[in-house]
């Protein structure tokens, strides 16, 4: 299984703090072969340190209160999301090293990054 993490930076700046949409898309997965989860935000931190993933949700009201439903969830452990959130991070990073690198050479920039390829048997990310 290999699963690869593609960004689609946020050029236009709005809303203020959000850098960038992301995917994870699926390949020699079973029955995930060829689908992708989309959803993902990469966002600078209000308070200016680090940043932040959100992960996909379903908006719902109740009473004129809106809420959210996370589609992304864990099924014992709790700290898986915060496994994901970093190897999304990580990978991201990595595709902004990537994109200075690349700057003004003409060979354009890479959106994406394994994030997982089981045939390496890496559980992080593996950068190519």
């Amino acid at each position: 299984m290999k699963i690869t993490a593609v960004f689609a930076p946020n050029s236009s700046g709005n809303p203020t703090g959000k850098l960038a949409d992301g995917e994870l898309r699926f390949e020699d997965a079973g029955p995930l072969s060829g689908l992708k989860l989309i959803g993902f935000a990469i966002w600078e931190r209000r308070t200016g340190s680090g940043r932040n993933v959100t992960f996909p949700a379903r908006s719902y009201s109740v009473n004129g209160e809106r809420r959210s439903f996370a589609l992304l969830r864990p099924i014992n452990d709790v700290t898986t999301h915060e496994r994901l959130r970093e190897s999304i991070l990580n990978a991201f990073e990595y595709v902004e090293d990537m994109a200075a690198l690349k700057d003004g050479d003409g060979s354009g920039d890479s959106n994406e990054c394994v994030i997982w390829d089981s045939t390496d048997t890496v559980e992080a990310l593996r950068r190519p």
